[in-house]
């Protein structure tokens, strides 16, 4: 389970927490109710900035990683986010943009070269041969996502935020799509663990029938 990195405790996650209306999420903040939820509705901001394509963006993360054996460890980060919102027919609730790691979901822009391509980008010393990527996540003020985390009242306004032990998520996907999305990759591992736990499973139940049989002789 290890092996399937943080990918495989969101995916979980998600599978797992229930989707309220979103009058029913501002109804849980305003009774103090510490409650780990869904809510789904249109990505908005006051202030929204245009990328290079256009795109009015509201969050965009990159991070430029270079290969170390099979990993890939990341060595620059460069984050934008600016105040925004999901909007509903008549209600709005925010979301704390800033607590986003890795319970963001979406669909990655990557790019691959080497070291010597962009020198001055690179740590001192690193190989020129050594293989580089860059790795960009954004969310738009056009999108539709689905925020899990905890409601609380902030002022007059109330916002979705990390919480009882859980990260703040949100994913501009399906839940079944962006499921498929963090198991990109694990499938090999993920088969391992379903052999693992059902030859586990196996050997339980013929523990369990061995000491019946051996109660009654």
């Amino acid at each position: 389970m290890r092996r399937l990195g943080p990918g495989a405790r969101i995916g979980r996650i998600l599978a797992a927490t229930t989707v309220v209306e979103m009058g029913q999420a501002l109804a849980i903040a305003s009774s103090g109710q510490a409650r780990y939820i869904g809510v789904g509705g249109r990505v908005d901001a006051e202030e929204p900035w245009d990328d290079e394509g256009g795109r009015p963006l509201v969050y965009r993360r990159s991070r430029l990683e270079r290969r170390d054996g099979s990993r890939w460890t990341p060595f620059e980060e460069d984050l934008r986010v600016v105040p925004f919102e999901l909007a509903g027919a008549l209600e709005r609730i925010a979301v704390d943009g800033d607590a986003l790691d890795e319970g963001l979901v979406v669909v990655t822009r990557e790019s691959e070269g080497t070291a010597g391509e962009i020198p001055d980008r690179v740590p001192p010393g690193m190989p020129a041969a050594t293989p580089v990527r860059l790795r960009v996540e954004f969310v738009s003020a056009v999108d539709h996502a689905l925020v899990l985390g905890v409601p609380v009242t902030d002022g007059d306004r109330v916002v979705m935020r990390p919480g009882l032990g859980r990260p703040l998520i949100l994913t501009t996907l399906e839940p079944a799509e962006a499921m498929r999305l963090l198991a990109r990759g694990r499938q090999g591992a993920t088969r391992v663990i379903t052999v693992l736990l059902g030859g586990g499973v196996l050997a339980i139940a013929l523990g369990v029938g061995w000491a019946v049989v051996d109660a009654i002789a």
